[in-house]
């Protein structure tokens, strides 16, 4: 299990942009297993329909790809790589997630060459899938810009 602290170890997101607060699960290279914590005090619950409170897709898929950066990352040096979404394939959003809810997160590695990973995400409430899809991160070396 890894905590905040050691999540901002591996990956650059900072707040308000990391959207992970621990993993529950690690396989390094395979499998990660994590937690997002909705809370009504996140800064895009002002403008992202303010009277109807629902956590943006775009944030969801962008949980679930730091949750498999993490999974990717957990070997390398954080100072020197660095994750970036390349590619979302056949995302669905099933339930829309709601300040309150605890968003489990999951990361599974299918492909992983020169630098691309591509993983199976999926996010869940209590059990009930809010969105499931495939992701591919590009892994790129910060020293060589």
């Amino acid at each position: 299990m890894l905590d905040n602290s050691e999540i901002r170890a591996l990956i650059l997101h900072r707040y308000p942009f990391l959207l992970v607060d621990k993993i529950l699960e690690l396989e390094p290279g395979k499998k990660a297993v994590g937690i997002k914590n909705v809370s009504a005090n996140e800064p895009h619950f002002q403008g992202h329909f303010p009277e109807y409170a629902v956590m943006p897709g775009v944030l969801i898929v962008e949980a679930l790809a730091q949750t498999a950066g993490i999974a990717v990352s957990i070997n390398k040096k954080r100072e020197s790589t660095l994750g970036v979404l390349a590619g979302i394939d056949g995302m669905k959003f099933k339930r829309k997630v709601f300040p309150g809810d605890t968003l489990k997160l999951e990361a599974e590695m299918l492909v992983s060459k020169h630098g691309l990973i591509k993983a199976k995400v999926t996010a869940s409430v209590d059990g009930q899938i809010a969105a499931e899809g495939e992701i591919k991160i590009m892994m790129t070396d910060l020293n060589g810009k």
